[in-house]
């Protein structure tokens, strides 16, 4: 059983990595063209991926109860997704992540109240001393100068990590009743077919140049995703919450090796305060959920 935990471990810091790194292509791109021209194209190339691997799978039409978490989720994550890369265009990266660290917390409130799981005292404690590590690093960020509409960023950045704490815990839902692919295959039109309906009036083509970053980064999200959603379906939300904090690490490199945004002592401190509070926070849970699904991945 704890070698399930740490397979589900594993495969969800491998998910937060990956994703981390779409998160700075997509800061790119949403330079270039806007927030939502780059989501819109990110979510039709990958549509278009994850069609054919669908189909290869001889899926049948999911019933109307799991359709609906899937169209629920889709909704919360069309909200985040918007608002988080709205926000990182006018915030630097690790600085935003930062700010999305509130999430796991009302997550993990969540998860008690909406899926009975029982909080343990060192997922608290893990997350306390995450946090402490994330309000370090914004003390030592918060003098740097910013772009004018920043705070602008902040505030959207902060409403995607209260639609994030929501979709963690839906995702702990949707895991135990659908297999990762089909998850990824419906959460990218559902999300696509919303995006399309100010299509007429917000839409653009992207320049040439901007293809091959807009398929790396649907390749890069539909990975994650699918290691995600196979780590949720087989260790509890709490398990697994903390494992969010290392994407303070990614974006910091990210953000640094990209778009020049410094990487401080400062900033050092705070992530080794993050990566304890995982740890922490790991050893406390030596169990996990039952999944009711048959793993997907191997």
């Amino acid at each position: 059983m704890r070698n399930s935990v740490l397979a589900a471990l594993l495969a969800a810091c491998a998910g937060i990595a990956l994703y981390s790194v779409m998160d700075a292509v997509m800061k790119h791109i949403s330079l270039v063209t806007g927030a939502y021209v780059a989501l819109f194209w990110r979510l039709a190339a990958g549509a278009t991926i994850m069609t054919p691997l669908f189909a290869f799978t001889g899926p049948r039409l999911p019933d109307a109860r799991v359709l609906k978490i899937h169209a629920i989720r889709s909704v919360v994550i069309a909200v985040m997704a918007i608002a988080f890369f709205w926000g990182i265009v006018r915030v630097p990266l690790a600085e935003a992540i930062a700010l999305t660290f509130i999430a796991p917390l009302i997550a993990l409130a969540l998860a008690a109240i909406f899926l009975k799981e029982k909080i343990g005292a060192r997922s608290i404690l893990g997350s306390l001393l995450g946090l402490v590590g994330v309000g370090i690093i914004l003390a030592g960020q918060l003098g740097a100068p910013h772009r004018p509409d920043a705070a602008l960023g902040m505030v959207a950045v902060l409403v995607s990590a209260v639609f994030y704490a929501v979709n963690l815990v839906i995702a702990r839902h949707q895991a135990q009743h659908a297999k990762p692919i089909e998850i990824a295959f419906f959460q990218n039109w559902f999300i696509l077919g919303l995006f399309a309906l100010p299509a007429p009036w917000l839409l653009e083509v992207p320049a040439p140049g901007q293809w091959g970053l807009v398929v790396l980064a649907a390749s890069l999200a539909i990975v994650s995703l699918l290691l995600l959603s196979w780590a949720y379906a087989r260790a509890e939300a709490q398990v697994l919450l903390t494992v969010e904090y290392t994407a303070f690490i990614w974006a910091a490199i990210m953000g640094w090796l990209f778009f020049r945004e410094p990487l401080t002592a400062v900033t050092v401190a705070g992530t080794l305060l993050i990566v304890a509070g995982c740890w922490m926070a790991a050893r406390g849970q030596p169990g996990q959920a039952a999944p009711e699904v048959e793993p997907a991945l191997s």
